[in-house]
């Protein structure tokens, strides 16, 4: 009887044991998994920000010239007509002109000249205007740094995020232009970490130019395009739609795409950790939710739904 008793406890003692070792090797799991995305976070919160101070800096040495040039161009245009002026009043009170004048006009092409300078300038004016959009974009992007919360326009935060991305959409050699379609929605300001936001937008977009070039190598007659959708889906929440034509996710994928350092791209170009942060600041961060939704060549789309308000007023 003493050893059925024996045996029982044993065997009691075996499976609390087992029970004990399988709750650590959950419990060691899970640190695991906390750990990976931790240093993910680590990993691309330096990675970004060091990409927000780089185009601050960047945006902030252009402007200082560009600034120059175009405060000076306005000038330059008023000092061409009070000279063109002039010659035309020379014209008009010595209209016989020496021989010596008239070679002279006729080498510089003064006709020609005078009608053309007024169009240098403009369009000088309208390159430094560009550049100065250009660096409005980068200063928006570059809210990396910002660590409040605030009221800002999504639209301006997609719109920079596609300037900086403006070089791999264009096209290159045989590879033809990515389209991005935009279909604004009237959204209210919406309070969030805007520098974090860009952040998504950037892993984002950055993840359809990568499936849709892959898909243009297979296929030569491919038609590349992005599309940018925003609207207000309830009262107090707004969505941002990011799709893709590309080949689209497998279904047997996609319930792993937001895992820390899970990619489906080839070796050398993922580090898996984009949509990983780009889930946790959504969800975390902003208290939203960020949705795959993609099929075997029928492209993917990112649905980002986040509230207007984050509760700070």
């Amino acid at each position: 009887m003493g050893v059925a008793i024996g045996q029982s406890d044993l065997y009691y003692e075996a499976r609390k044991n087992a029970a004990q070792a399988r709750q650590q090797a959950q419990d060691l799991e899970a640190t695991l998994l906390e750990l990976q995305r931790t240093q993910a976070q680590l990993v691309q919160t330096e990675k970004m920000s060091s990409l927000g101070q780089l185009v601050a800096g960047v945006a902030h040495e252009i402007n200082n010239p560009v600034s120059f040039i175009d405060g000076n161009l306005s000038h330059a245009g008023d000092y061409a007509q009070d000279l063109m002026g002039l010659i035309q009043l020379y014209q008009h009170t010595y209209p016989d002109s020496t021989g010596a004048i008239a070679q002279a006009m006729k080498a510089i092409d003064l006709e020609f000249l005078m009608e053309d300078f007024p169009k240098l300038l403009d369009s000088m004016r309208v390159g430094a205007d560009r550049i100065k959009k250009i660096v409005a974009s980068l200063r928006t992007f570059s809210r990396m740094d910002e660590a409040d919360i605030k009221p800002v326009d999504i639209h301006d935060g997609l719109n920079s995020t596609l300037m900086i991305l403006g070089n791999r959409l264009k096209a290159n050699g045989d590879r033809p232009e990515i389209v991005v379609r935009q279909d604004y929605g009237d959204l209210p300001p919406v309070e969030c970490y805007a520098g974090q936001l860009n952040q998504v937008f950037m892993n984002l977009l950055s993840n359809g130019i990568d499936a849709l070039e892959e898909h243009l190598e297979t296929d030569d007659a491919f038609v590349p395009h992005l599309s940018i959708c925003t609207t207000v889906v309830e009262p107090d929440q707004i969505a941002i739609t990011i799709a893709d034509n590309g080949p689209g996710i497998p279904e047997s994928l996609q319930s792993r795409i937001f895992e820390p350092f899970y990619t489906t791209k080839p070796v050398g170009k993922g580090t898996g950790i984009g949509l990983s942060i780009s889930h946790q600041i959504v969800t975390e961060r902003h208290r939203g939710t960020l949705e795959c939704r993609s099929a075997a060549n029928q492209g993917t789309q990112f649905i980002i739904t986040i509230p207007q308000a984050q509760g700070t007023t």
